[in-house]
């Protein structure tokens, strides 16, 4: 792994890990589902343009086509959705270690569904990581933070495990940029049909709403899913996963600086399990290197 992929995926996880933070924000002053359905739209239109100015064309192959509208659905739609009805409920930080714990869930997945064997470090690595959210959860919920907001969060941990497993299929093929631009016009229209149905829209436009809005659609929404698209292309997708582990503790410093949530002593250690967790499970998959 080169100095470039490294920045990468630094970038892509602090990114990646604001994105609550910004949504926690949208949702005090606007409807959660139609707010991300009009940021998808922006995000997408945005993203299928420069796509098409840089000569790339929606002429994908099968499998981008497939991981397209799965990843749309289950990314941008349901995780994404879920998640931001949540933050209506629970904060930030939360949300985050929730979403974190979805390369366990990956794992977990593989291990049970696909009778993939997992070396002892990725099993250790694994209880481990369920253990440290379970004691957040625990502790967070006997100290009443909404059980509903918690269990959205989990199901949106969930879907975001299946959009992840197809990723390699939408980044191969080339058109990365006009794939992350179709995937998201896929959740806007999702998302902006369960708005319309189901919501009561409103918005009260304010300076933070407008700051927050912008953010998200062009660095969490666009920008760091290019990121992540162009380091499976680059490093593979087991390596670039490797980078979730920083999740955790990105997404609770964020909200703490930003929204000044304040964490106890069990959800530090917590975060600490989670973490290590993480890449205990993600370095169990690496390759050794011939010298």
């Amino acid at each position: 792994m080169d100095l470039r992929a490294i920045g990468m995926g630094l970038m892509f996880a602090l990114i990646w890990s604001s994105a609550f933070t910004s949504a926690r924000i949208i949702v005090a002053d606007a409807s959660p589902v139609a707010s991300l359905a009009m940021r998808f739209l922006v995000s997408g239109l945005i993203g299928v343009g420069l796509a098409k100015a840089l000569g790339q064309t929606w002429n994908l192959t099968r499998d981008q086509w497939r991981a397209t509208f799965v990843f749309g659905i289950c990314q941008n739609a349901l995780y994404l959705g879920l998640n931001f009805v949540a933050m209506q409920w629970i904060e930030a930080s939360l949300a985050s270690i929730i979403a974190s714990s979805m390369p366990l869930m990956v794992a977990f997945a593989g291990w049970t569904a696909f009778r993939e064997k997992l070396p002892p470090l990725a099993i250790i690595g694994m209880a481990a990581g369920f253990t440290g959210a379970i004691l957040i959860m625990g502790t967070r919920i006997g100290a009443g933070v909404d059980a509903f907001g918690v269990a959205l969060c989990v199901v949106g941990a969930v879907a975001l495990t299946v959009a992840t497993m197809t990723m390699r299929g939408a980044s191969s093929g080339g058109n990365v940029l006009m794939v992350v631009g179709l995937q998201m016009l896929v959740g806007a229209a999702i998302l902006a049909v369960c708005a319309v149905l189901f919501e009561d829209i409103h918005a009260t436009v304010t300076t933070p709403l407008i700051l927050a809005f912008t953010y998200t659609t062009l660095a969490p929404g666009l920008l760091a899913t290019w990121i992540w698209f162009r380091l499976v292309q680059r490093i593979g997708a087991v390596q670039a996963a490797t980078f979730h582990f920083l999740n955790p503790f990105f997404g609770v410093a964020v909200a703490a600086v930003v929204l000044g949530e304040t964490l106890g002593m069990i959800d530090v250690v917590g975060v600490i399990i989670i973490t290590l967790g993480i890449l205990a499970v993600q370095l169990s998959k690496q390759k050794p290197t011939q010298s």
